[in-house]
């Protein structure tokens, strides 16, 4: 299908000019260059205006600083594109030289209206980046699951890494204010039969400056969304999305027993680190890296599994996200 596409590329950033000018320097260096880029950043003492203004003979950029959340900006930012296909990305994203030739190829062949890519790591990264990267991409986690099917019926793009059509967006109504804004949005574009797919070639290098406390927070959050998630999308809550809850269950359970009782009552848990350990020993080469990926993998399945806990007992999420969209 030789469909005719013009790319808005939407950017919410706040307080990352050092991240931002990575993005946009790997956006100048693009093999293909028919786009505009929409920076949507929230107001703060060390704003990206300067910066974005030295792109302005590279790039067709506009920069725009609105006091909105994050939902609100991308909104802001889609509705202010020319475009008739958005593609969003986080601002600590860099792209390979041929990531807008290699999306427009795709959607030319077969086009639809909303795809995802995944995220990969950089021979660049730290230490703590390349083992946080392990934890959310690996089959030992529920990262594994992360960008990594093309089932059309499982795959959910999310926004670090995500392209719509503006008719897609116009029909659901955008971001939501809540907590897993984008995989609503994901969900909402697929119920109202909108065609999904991954496009496994559209590799983002994910950049994440992170550490173990924000991962721990931002996997929390997760945990917390999909409860918030399976409310609105009524039959979304899959088995896999339970799986870091029974392993936190699990894991403490199993501690209690090797205190009280047995001390071999943890060689599960030893197993896993020991899978854990020589499975990111073999993909990242580093023995570092590796014995730190036990820890940011027990993070992850500990975060996303106490979120998801947290919010079945309290709903607090839940509670405001219906305030808000009460008044949406």
């Amino acid at each position: 299908m030789d469909k005719e596409l013009s790319f808005s590329i939407i950017v919410p950033v706040y307080r990352r000019n050092d991240e931002l000018t990575e993005l946009l320097d790997s956006l100048t260096a693009q093999s293909d260059k028919d786009f505009e880029i929409l920076i949507l950043e929230a107001p703060s003492d060390a704003d990206a205006t300067e910066l974005c203004k030295t792109y302005e003979q590279k790039l067709n950029i506009v920069h725009r600083i609105d006091n909105g959340s994050r939902s609100a900006r991308r909104n802001l930012g889609i509705e202010m594109s020319h475009g008739n296909y958005c593609l969003l990305f986080d601002s600590d994203v860099i792209l390979p030289t041929h990531y807008i030739a290699t999306v427009r190829k795709a959607l030319q062949t077969h086009y639809v209206d909303c795809f995802g890519g995944p995220d990969s790591a950089d021979n660049s990264f730290n230490t703590t980046q390349k083992a946080v990267n392990y934890a959310m991409t690996s089959i030992m986690t529920t990262g594994g699951i992360r960008g990594g099917t093309k089932k059309v019926n499982s795959f959910l793009p999310r926004a670090f890494n995500m392209g719509f059509s503006k008719e897609a967006y116009q029909k659901v109504g955008g971001y939501r204010e809540m907590i897993g804004e984008d995989v609503d949005l994901s969900m909402r574009i697929r119920e109202a039969g909108f065609s999904i797919q991954l496009i496994p070639e559209a590799v983002v290098v994910h950049k994440r400056r992170i550490t173990l406390t924000r991962f721990f927070r931002q996997v929390y959050t997760f945990g917390k969304a999909r409860v918030l998630l399976t409310k609105l999308h009524p039959g979304s809550l899959k088995i896999m999305h339970l799986l870091p809850t029974a392993f936190t269950l699990g894991t403490c359970f199993l501690v209690v027993c090797a205190i009280v009782w047995r001390w071999w009552c943890i060689l599960p848990l030893v197993l896993f680190a020991l899978l854990t350990f020589t499975e990111s020993l073999i993909r990242n080469k580093s023995l570092a890296v590796a014995a730190l990926s036990i820890i940011t993998s027990f993070t992850q399945l500990f975060g996303y599994g106490t979120g998801l806990l947290d919010e079945l007992i309290t709903k607090r999420a839940s509670q405001t996200a219906a305030e808000q969209l009460y008044r949406q």
